[in-house]
């Protein structure tokens, strides 16, 4: 599966955007899907994660109550709302596909995905 995410921008710290990732193919729907992020000079994090129907979800402790991740299985898209930004936040953020067939906390790992998207750059100013 090939994943295309886009979406990010310059945000005020307060402020709100939304991610979207697109993928290839007809198995869209038989993947848990992911958003991670990477700032410089940082290892990649986890920010989010959605099971197969988005029935079940995982946030990142940095992110519960401000990131929503949804999927639209017909639109073979994810998304990543977040809300209420900080200039933490900034970072290039990923969407990636993995075909485990267990959705669980194991989710928060990046060897757990298969595919990965190009990632989208979020800078949130001050």
């Amino acid at each position: 599966v090939q994943l295309q995410a886009f979406g990010g921008g310059l945000v005020q710290a307060g402020g709100s955007l939304r991610l979207s990732c697109a993928a290839s193919g007809r198995t869209f729907s038989s993947y848990i899907m992911g958003w991670f992020r990477q700032a410089p000079g940082k290892e990649r994090e986890f920010v989010a994660a959605t099971n197969w129907s988005g029935g079940s979800t995982l946030y990142a402790d940095s992110v519960k109550g401000r990131f929503t991740i949804s999927r639209d299985n017909a639109k073979n898209t994810v998304y990543l709302q977040m809300n209420s930004l900080k200039p933490e936040d900034t970072a290039v953020y990923y969407c990636a596909a993995s075909a485990r067939r267990v959705f669980s906390a194991l989710q928060m790992v990046v060897a757990a995905y298969n595919y990965w998207g190009q990632g989208t750059q979020v800078t949130v100013s001050s």
